[in-house]
């Protein structure tokens, strides 16, 4: 079972895979049942499944609420 990453809308986190523009930082910008990113060097946006993101997130390289 994988556990639930507590994120905010704001939040910068680096998941399992970079982008194909070579960046591992991503901005959250939609929660819900699917987790809106931004990539943070070229600005793309993806939607996940919230299992999905769970599964490749691996950690936070800055906090909304500036943790």
């Amino acid at each position: 079972m994988v556990e639930v990453v507590p994120i905010k809308i704001g939040d910068v986190v680096k998941l399992k895979k970079p982008h194909p523009c070579g960046a591992n930082e991503w901005e959250v910008t939609k929660l819900g049942m699917d987790i809106g990113l931004k990539c943070v060097n070229c600005g793309r946006k993806v939607r996940l499944l919230r299992y999905d993101f769970d599964r490749r997130f691996r950690g936070y390289i800055k906090r909304a609420d500036g943790l």
